[in-house]
């Protein structure tokens, strides 16, 4: 019997097609790349790696230079509050990348699907006290911004598009009927430890049982590379948190430690973040099903068309 030739995924370019322009000029600089040595092959994937991480972040960080831009230029004194101001320019972001091209419309039901997750959390932690928005708007709901939601949608655009820009695949992935489980289990306990005991700890130990020996195998150009996917979801954790400190700064929300004064938000809030971003991954893959990783992978090079696409 004849073997049919292994699915092969489309270049992002058909998926982005603001992309599509720079497919030859890149095709030609990762060629001469690959013809200087392994030196100048290693350091422009890293390059490309750095590129792909950039694009993967568009939504987020549009939204952060948002937060930083409004904080240090917008008039206090404006007939649109500055709240309102953030609501309409993600929402206009939002239409287009849709418009664009430089958005699928996947992704946009990953951001509504946020949307409404994070707002919904939001609501319930502004009410128990767990932080404020210190400035007045009218689009807001009970005494959130709207624009908070579009927070949350950043962290589910990044996960959605690096998953396709890195042509995610995966080695003893857990089943969607564990992880659904436990994801609704830690969206629950934001809640419910408010009342009774936080099962946090019960929550880390479950996830590292589910995921511990999970590995993430994502392509930067020629080939897949890999990592354990519970220091993938560390890291992303981290610069969440870092942009935590960002959007607390520009006194877009504050905790209640930073009323008299703005000071990092505390460390403990990774772990926060670490939980926010199972919920946050579980969510995406009910879009994206995670693929195995074939046991053979092919040599670098063997296929020469890899050179060039700009995102796989």
């Amino acid at each position: 019997m004849e073997k049919s030739e292994p699915r092969r995924r489309s270049s992002a370019a058909r998926n982005w097609p603001f992309l599509a322009g720079f497919v030859a000029a890149e095709r030609r600089l990762g060629e001469r790349a690959q013809a200087g040595g392994r030196l100048t092959a290693f350091a422009y994937e890293f390059l490309r790696f750095g590129v792909k991480q950039g694009w993967a972040c568009l939504f987020a960080g549009l939204i952060c230079a948002l937060l930083i831009g409004t904080y240090l230029f917008y008039p206090p004194d404006a007939a649109l509050t500055r709240y309102d101001f953030l609501t309409l320019a993600a929402l206009a972001i939002q239409v287009a990348l849709l418009a664009l091209g430089m958005e699928t419309w996947e992704e946009a039901k990953v951001i509504a699907l946020y949307h409404l997750v994070g707002t919904a959390m939001e609501v319930f932690k502004t009410a128990a006290g767990s932080w404020i928005y210190p400035e007045a708007s009218v689009l807001r709901i009970a005494g959130v911004p709207l624009f908070t939601g579009f927070m949350y949608a950043s962290v589910g655009s990044y996960i959605a598009r690096v998953w396709r820009l890195f042509d995610f695949r995966f080695t003893r992935h857990p089943p969607l009927m564990l992880t659904l489980p436990l994801a609704g289990a830690i969206y629950l306990n934001f809640f419910s430890h408010h009342f009774m005991p936080d099962l946090r700890l019960v929550l880390f130990a479950a996830t590292a049982l589910l995921f511990g020996r999970t590995l993430v195998h994502f392509k930067v150009w020629h080939v897949h590379r890999s990592m354990p996917l519970l220091v993938g979801f560390g890291l992303v954790s981290l610069f969440i948190w870092l942009a935590e400190n960002i959007g607390t700064g520009a006194r877009v929300w504050l905790y209640p430690s930073q009323a008299a004064g703005w000071s990092p938000v505390s460390a403990a809030k990774l772990g926060s973040w670490f939980l926010l971003m199972i919920v946050s991954y579980v969510l995406v893959t009910l879009v994206n099903r995670p693929e195995p990783m074939p046991e053979a992978a092919p040599a670098p090079g063997s296929d020469p068309r890899a050179v060039g696409e700009p995102i796989s």
